[in-house]
């Protein structure tokens, strides 16, 4: 069995896939495409990478609600992360989700970790997250 760790509920659900990992913020205003779910901000350690369909991990978003905007768009395309793992609660992206919940039955599950666990988290991590806020990595 794997690591455990348990984080706030910001957002409720459960969902499973592997991890991508930043300890740098971003914002989606310019640093995502929501049309393809790829991290465009070539300043951005995940440059290049696509979000769509894996856990996403960054401490918390960075700009304003336009970062809200195009989670939103993403998750209509279906080109969004199926969970985001963050350090707090993050404004922006619990309402993008709670929106999305509201329009088309879809949020996207949102977990404030403890600095600590999310430090143990690394790109391609395989978790499950329940909708108690238990972050299981399954595979490492």
């Amino acid at each position: 069995m794997g690591n455990v760790m348990h984080g706030k509920v910001v957002i409720p659900g459960q969902a499973q896939g592997l991890t991508l990992v930043s300890d740098e913020p971003l914002s989606f205003w310019g640093g995502y495409d929501w049309q393809t779910g790829e991290i465009t901000d070539r300043r951005h350690p995940l440059s290049g990478q696509i979000a769509a369909g894996r856990v996403l991990c960054l401490p918390f978003s960075r700009g304003s609600s336009t970062t809200t905007a195009v989670l939103l768009e993403a998750i209509r395309n279906g080109t969004a992360p199926v969970a985001i793992l963050t350090t707090a609660s993050d404004f922006f992206f619990a309402l993008a989700s709670v929106v999305a919940d509201e329009l088309y039955t879809n949020p996207v599950p949102l977990i404030a970790l403890k600095a600590d666990d999310f430090a143990q988290l690394n790109t391609g991590d395989r978790v499950k997250i329940e909708g108690d806020g238990s972050v299981l990595v399954i595979d490492s």
